[in-house]
């Protein structure tokens, strides 16, 4: 038995309530999970396995992500889809009405003791294994949190903690709706190559697709309820909601219906100087969004938001309070993180002070492009490839990258080195600003090309480069550039890319058949700068 000190007086097998709810609307389905979890820590709740449904369908963003970010709100207001904020970490789902949510509620010493947040997660997926192969489906784990059939994902889970109290729980995929999955979801490109998926269709599954048929939900639950007492040690018997914990959740639901909750400050500062860096790491896709006081030069706000956990889940909320006002200055951002988590359990699993603080630096960084005459949101359509992406090795940069996407799709130089400087497509204009500068602009054909490109680069101990390519891409090829060792500014591209398209592979061949658009003003500025700088070095020599 994985669980062995459970509630049931001195028997050798504890007795669980078994809690199903129904089909609930999703701001009722969080209030319960946070009535379950508060009595469960205050002492008046039984260790609970519960079921639960979403009717109408629902979109869930995770403790610490921006529903702005995560969620096309304009679609499913259209759709009458709900969307309302879990109480535990992780990325944003989708439920629709078939799929099935589980959750164990239990005293944290009712664990294995010394397991740490990674074994929690293995061990709470074991029932689910459990009950898909009671179902015929042969399931496994997969860190850090998935369960995967045959490399697809049929589920995703996720937990918290509070006073003594656990909350895990999961999903499992019944007949799934995957293209409206797709149409509610901001699906970052960057977590998909993370999996080495060719489309989320390729990547997830679920029990009509594996079996051929769909299972009844009482034959579900009765495989789950087996599977769940099996990898506990412990024995279900069907409950009810206590009457304490009744008038919590009605104390509770207008909370979880109103948009503060939905929103929780999330958000970035509708400020014209916010500033913001992202980057996926082992423990999920961490966004980082900033606002400064120049001449102060401190940190005036900050969010970090993003699809990790948090244990607890506002040590975020107290880390971002630890930076605000402080010096930005990058010795005192990297000290200030490490004091935070120095002496702590690890509170972000796969995600290391370092990384925080790289990307808090990185963005307060991106106020120095005001020297290009940059402002508000053009400041956000830069970034820098490598650490050692300064003013001073951009200032001195020899070469200008452009993506074949963005010439005319009847150009013969779509993909051919060289530019007729027609005016038909942006293109052009940027052969000639980067001629003008004394620069070699280069139309890159392929990933395979780009990497090529740099590899010379370095032989020839370029100083950087300015490129143009959508942020989509940076964001899913950040590290090869950065291992590629040469320092750049990355300037974003307007239009439908290859990723919103879903052409990503045809890019990376290079057939990717539409036209995107250089941001051309942006563009300027930078080119504009270099040649001031150039001449202000050549006069002084």
């Amino acid at each position: 038995m994985l669980l062995s000190r459970l509630e049931g007086g001195g028997s050798l097998k504890g007795v669980w309530r078994l809690l199903d709810t129904g089909p609930r609307t999703a701001a009722e389905n969080m209030a319960l999970d946070e009535t379950l979890l508060e009595c469960k820590a205050r002492g008046v709740s039984p260790n609970t396995f519960r079921l639960l449904r979403f009717k109408p369908p629902a979109v869930l963003v995770g403790y610490h992500q921006d529903v702005m970010q995560e969620v096309r709100l304009d679609y499913v207001e259209e759709k009458g889809i709900h969307v309302n904020r879990r109480i535990t970490g992780g990325g944003a789902i989708y439920f629709d009405e078939e799929s099935i949510g589980w959750e164990v509620v239990a005293s944290r010493s009712s664990l294995p003791p010394h397991i740490g947040v990674e074994g929690l997660f293995r061990v709470m997926c074991v029932g689910a294994v459990k009950a898909l192969e009671k179902l015929g489906v042969k399931a496994s784990f997969r860190p850090k949190n998935d369960i995967e059939v045959g490399g697809r994902k049929i589920s995703g889970t996720g937990g918290t903690e509070r006073g003594g109290a656990i909350l895990f729980q999961g999903t499992l995929l019944v007949d799934f709706d995957v293209e409206t999955m797709i149409k509610v979801l901001r699906i970052p490109v960057v977590k998909l190559k993370d999996k080495e998926i060719q489309s989320v269709r390729e990547r997830v599954t679920c029990l009509s697709w594996e079996l051929g048929y769909k299972p009844s939900y009482e034959e579900i639950k009765q495989c789950l309820v087996s599977g769940f007492e099996e990898a506990l040690g412990v024995e279900f018997r069907e409950g009810s909601l206590l009457g304490d914990e009744e008038l919590l959740f009605r104390e509770k639901l207008p909370c979880f219906k109103s948009d503060d909750w939905v929103f929780l400050d999330r958000r970035a500062s509708d400020e014209p100087a916010v500033l913001y860096s992202v980057a996926k790491k082992p423990g999920g896709l961490v966004r980082v969004s900033l606002t400064l006081d120049k001449e102060a030069n401190i940190i005036k706000s900050i969010l970090i938001t993003g699809d990790f956990f948090a244990f607890p889940p506002r040590a975020i909320y107290d880390l971002e309070a630890a930076l605000k006002f402080s010096p930005c200055v990058e010795e005192e951002i990297r000290m200030r993180v490490n004091e935070f988590f120095k002496g702590r359990e690890e509170c972000i699993p796969g995600v290391s002070p370092d990384d925080i603080a790289d990307l808090i630096i990185e963005a307060a960084g991106k106020i120095s492009y005001e020297r290009f005459g940059l402002k508000g949101d053009e400041l956000n359509y830069v970034f820098p490839v490598t650490k050692k992406a300064g003013l001073a090795s951009i200032e001195e940069c020899d070469y200008l990258l452009l993506p074949y996407c963005a010439k005319h799709v009847e150009c013969t130089y779509r993909r051919a080195e060289g530019c007729e400087k027609c005016g038909v497509c942006s293109v052009g204009d940027a052969y000639r600003m980067a001629e003008e500068a004394g620069l070699t602009p280069v139309t890159i054909q392929n990933f395979e090309h780009l990497m090529d490109v740099l590899r010379l680069m370095r032989e020839k101990d370029v100083r950087g480069f300015i490129g143009c390519c959508c942020e989509a891409f940076y964001q899913k090829h950040r590290d090869e550039l950065d291992d590629a060792g040469v320092p750049g500014l990355i300037i974003t591209i307007d239009d439908k890319t290859c990723y919103e398209l879903g052409k990503s592979e045809e890019a990376y061949r290079g057939n990717f058949e539409a036209q995107t658009r250089l941001k051309l003003d942006t563009l300027a500025k930078i080119i504009s700068g270099l040649r001031r700088n150039k001449a202000g070095g050549a006069a002084t020599r």
